[in-house]
């Protein structure tokens, strides 16, 4: 399968429905319509479980530092705690390097989006105009980044068909040639599927062979209900030449409002990544820091964020069935599920909310239309298995009533 599948979207390109924050898209499908019920807010992925309880008095104890200004690559406690943690979490065969292969961020997002503009001055001049690779559909932040870095972003459909990861048989040799950055997402948002270790050293191999830089998105890596999903940095060579993972505190430790991650990874690109980020990038509070150090310290509050998110899929896997193509992710906390029998994504987020009060996001929001006009998300609704057990499992169930009566 040719590149011809793909969509592609030229450097500074003006402004389309499909660029707009797919929230934004959503507010205004349902601004004219009012909840038919009390709402259950299923759209957006923000943790609800509740907070640590380490968060506070560390915050205490380190108040003062609020006082001066963080330094850009991060405290070296904090280096240290998130080397040492994920070396250990994904066996990489050696300790990442706390001083050259570790940055702080201010939550993943920020430096995925930097780290697109970082790529296109890193590596070596491309053959044709610069390009950046992402699944479709995607996190916004991937296509905010290629936009920045002045390169036309390629999507490349996720599918059932081809697990909801890219097809990388499909990646002809001059699209790659002139490939600056490769982002991918593994658990997957918005399907939850997760790359195996074969799938990775793929990736690796065609970043080495054609000088290309890997963003892994691995923010969800701490959910999930089977198998522990790995990391691209145990496919990378002794060096993780040509790759660099992201990490967050978000999902893991049930931080979105703390904003507090990490990269890791090559440290000659990290270098300067470095260099960009010191000029141009929000710093991460030393007090934040502090906290991140705890929670990368301590597994017994992420086993439990697992154990509540076990109890909401078990209540999916009860109350759905097979309904909607339904399929318990291997990890994330969202589903994503098909609705084109049901009048299609956007009228099936109309009928849930106008209805069943339950509000979810359309796919096609999430993705962009490909060269042929399809898009890879339509039919789709992402719903996000945020709240908690009991509200969720009414969510669900007001879900299930209101499309199988619009069916009917």
């Amino acid at each position: 399968m040719a590149m011809t599948a793909s969509s592609r979207t030229a450097p500074g390109a003006g402004a389309q429905d499909g660029e707009r924050s797919p929230f934004a898209r959503l507010a205004d499908l349902l601004s004219s319509h009012k909840p038919g019920k009390p709402l259950i807010n299923m759209s957006l992925g923000e943790p609800q479980h509740p907070v640590p309880g380490f968060v506070g008095p560390i915050l205490a104890n380190h108040i003062a530092d609020f006082g001066r200004y963080p330094i850009a690559k991060g405290i070296e406690p904090f280096r240290r705690a998130a080397a040492g943690w994920a070396s250990k979490r994904f066996d990489l065969g050696r300790v990442l390097d706390p001083e050259t292969e570790v940055l702080v961020l201010n939550g993943s997002r920020e430096g995925l989006f930097f780290a697109a503009i970082a790529a296109s001055r890193y590596v070596s001049p491309r053959k044709g105009t610069p390009a950046i690779l992402m699944p479709n559909p995607f996190y916004p932040a991937y296509a905010a980044g290629a936009r920045a870095a002045g390169c036309e972003a390629v999507f490349l459909p996720t599918t059932r068909e081809n697990g909801f990861l890219p097809d990388l048989d499909s990646l002809d040799a001059a699209t790659l040639d002139r490939t600056v950055a490769f982002y991918l997402a593994s658990p997957a948002n918005p399907q939850g599927s997760v790359a195996t270790r074969d799938y990775f050293d793929r990736v690796t191999q065609l970043a080495n062979r054609h000088g290309f830089m890997v963003l892994s998105d691995e923010c969800y890596s701490e959910i999930y209900t089977e198998r522990a999903p790995g990391s691209i940095l145990s496919s990378a060579g002794p060096n993780f030449a040509n790759v660099v993972a992201f990490q967050s505190l978000s999902k893991r430790s049930n931080l979105p409002g703390m904003r507090v991650g990490f990269v890791a990874g090559d440290k000659a690109f990290l270098s300067r990544f470095h260099e960009l980020r010191n000029v141009a990038a929000p710093q991460v509070p030393v007090p934040l820091q502090h906290v991140a150090v705890a929670a990368y310290s301590d597994e017994t509050h992420v086993e439990e964020n697992r154990r509540l998110y076990k109890i909401k899929f078990d209540l999916a896997d009860q109350i759905l069935g097979e309904r909607f193509g339904y399929r318990r992710p291997a990890g994330g906390f969202c589903i994503w599920l098909d609705v084109s029998a049901y009048g299609g994504d956007e009228a099936a987020t109309v009928r849930l909310f106008k209805e069943g009060g339950v509000r979810v996001i359309p796919g096609s929001y999430l993705a962009r239309a490909q060269a042929d006009g399809s898009n890879p998300g339509a039919g789709y609704i992402r719903v996000a298995m945020v709240q908690d057990s009991e509200t969720t499992a009414e969510g669900l169930h007001r879900m299930v009533e209101v499309l199988n009566e619009s069916r009917g």
